[in-house]
C-alpha cells in the first residue's frame, strides 16, 4: 500500500492524471489479508482456567486455530524427547472445552481445536485418574498402568498406592520422582483412546506425535480411530527431529528383506553413509520421502502437513556454508554468487533489506510531517536503488 501511495505522489507531480487515477483505483480496491495460523499453546501453561485465558489472548491476537497437547504443563517436554508425562483424559477434555468456550465467547463459531497426543512416546503419568465405575475413562486410563496385581494387604509396603483396574487390585509402579509408569507397548492403544475422546469432546483435528515418519504406522492408528469417528483427520509434523534419510533407507531395507530381495550390499545401521547415496536403495528411499505428503494424506488421513523449525535449520546451514566460503578461497564471491545474485534473479524482496526494514515508509512519514524539510533516506545516494 505504501508503494502505491508513493507511485500516486510521483504520478501527480508529473501531471499524469490518467496514471494517477489508475493508481487511485488500485488503492480503493486494495485488499489486505490476515494469514491464518495455528497457535501452539503447549499444554495450556496451567489448569483449565489458565488454558482458557491463554487461548482467549491468542484468539484476540488473530489465531484461527489453537493446538493443545495432553502432557502435564509443569513437566512439559519436546514431543521428540524422553521423559514425557501425560494427564488423564478428563483433565485434557476440560482444556479442550476451555478453548471452545474462548472461541464462542469471542464470537468465533468456526474456531479450530487441534488436539495433540504424545502418548505414543510418553511412558509416564503424574496422577492416577479418578474413576466412578468399571469401563469409564478414568478406569481405562488406569488400566494402562504398569505394576503388580496383588491379592492382599500383605503385598502392600509403606507408601504404596493400590487401585482397582481391569477388575483386579493393581499396585502401580511408582518412580522415585513420584510418577507412575505405563505398561510397555501400551502407547498405541493410549493414542487411539486419546484421539477418539478428544474428537468426541470438541476437538476438530488430531495431532499424533510419532518417533519416526512411517506412513504405515500412522495409518494403522488412524484406521482404528476411524472405526469410531469415520471423518477423523490429522495434522502431522514433518519434523526435522526425524533423520529422514536414515529412517526411509531403513524402511526400504526392511521391505526388501521381507520380500526376499538381496540386501547383502547394505549395512542397515550405516545406511546414512554417503557411500550409499547413488544406490538403488537410496533412490527408492528418496522417492518415498518425496511422495510422503501425498502418500500420508491418501493412506493415513493427514489433512495438514507442517514442518517445525525449517528456517532455523536453513539459516544454520546457509550461514555455515557462507562462513566457509567467505573466509576461504571464494572470499566475497561466496556471498555474491551464493546469495545476492540468486536473490536478484529470483526476485527475492529481501535483497532490498532497508526497504524491508521500513525505510521507505519512514520517508513517507517524514515528508507528510515535515514537507520539504524532511531528511529522507531514499535519495539518489541510497545504495538500495541499485536493485531497482
Amino acid at each position: 500500500m505504501g508503494g502505491l501511495f508513493r507511485s500516486l505522489d510521483k504520478a501527480r507531480k508529473a501531471g499524469n492524471d490518467v496514471e494517477a487515477q489508475a493508481i487511485v483505483s488500485q488503492i480503493d480496491a486494495f485488499q489486505t489479508h490476515v494469514v491464518p495460523i495455528i497457535a501452539d499453546i503447549d499444554a495450556g501453561f496451567g489448569n483449565e482456567e489458565a488454558t482458557y485465558l491463554l487461548a482467549r489472548s491468542m484468539i484476540e491476537a488473530g489465531a484461527c486455530a489453537i493446538q493443545i497437547e495432553n502432557q502435564v504443563s509443569d513437566e512439559k517436554q519436546c514431543g521428540h524427547q524422553d521423559g514425557k508425562v501425560t494427564v488423564p483424559h478428563a483433565d485434557f477434555i476440560a482444556k479442550i472445552r476451555a478453548i471452545r468456550y474462548a472461541f464462542l465467547e469471542l464470537g468465533v463459531e468456526d474456531g479450530i481445536i487441534v488436539a495433540r497426543t504424545d502418548s505414543l512416546g510418553a511412558g509416564l503419568t503424574k496422577q492416577i485418574a479418578v474413576t466412578q465405575e468399571p469401563g469409564d475413562l478414568g478406569d481405562l486410563y488406569n488400566g494402562f498402568l504398569d505394576g503388580d496385581y496383588i491379592d492382599s494387604a500383605d503385598d502392600i509396603a509403606n507408601g504404596d498406592v493400590v487401585v482397582k483396574a481391569n477388575g483386579k487390585l493393581l499396585k502401580p509402579a511408582r518412580l522415585a520422582s513420584g510418577l507412575f509408569q505405563f505398561r510397555q507397548g501400551s502407547g498405541e492403544d493410549r493414542v487411539i483412546l486419546d484421539c477418539i475422546t478428544s474428537l468426541q469432546n470438541g476437538a476438530d483435528l488430531l495431532w499424533i506425535e510419532t518417533e519416526k515418519p512411517h506412513v504405515g504406522q500412522i495409518a494403522s492408528m488412524v484406521n482404528r480411530i476411524r472405526e469410531v469417528v469415520p471423518n477423523a483427520k490429522l495434522v502431522y509434523n514433518n519434523s526435522p527431529s526425524f533423520n529422514w534419510t536414515l529412517s526411509f533407507r531403513q524402511q526400504v531395507f526392511d521391505a526388501w528383506s521381507e520380500a526376499g530381495q538381496d540386501v547383502a550390499a547394505y549395512e542397515r545401521a550405516a545406511l546414512m553413509d554417503a557411500s550409499y547415496d547413488e544406490t538403488d536403495l537410496a533412490r527408492e528411499a528418496d522417492q518415498q520421502i518425496q511422495s510422503f505428503q501425498r502418500d500420508a494424506a491418501r493412506e493415513a488421513g493427514i489433512f495438514h502437513h507442517l514442518i517445525t523449525l525449517p528456517t532455523y535449520h536453513t539459516a544454520a546451514l546457509s550461514t555455515d556454508n557462507l562462513a566457509k566460503e567467505y573466509f576461504g578461497e571464494a572470499g566475497m564471491l561466496g556471498y555474491v554468487a551464493g546469495v545476492q545474485r540468486k536473490e536478484i534473479r529470483q526476485g527475492i524482496a529481501c535483497v532490498r533489506h532497508q526497504n524491508m526494514a521500513g525505510s521507505d515508509m519512514g520517508d513517507d512519514h517524514k515528508e507528510y510531517f515535515s514537507g520539504d524539510a524532511a531528511l529522507k533516506a531514499a535519495g539518489d545516494d541510497n545504495t538500495m536503488n541499485q536493485f531497482g
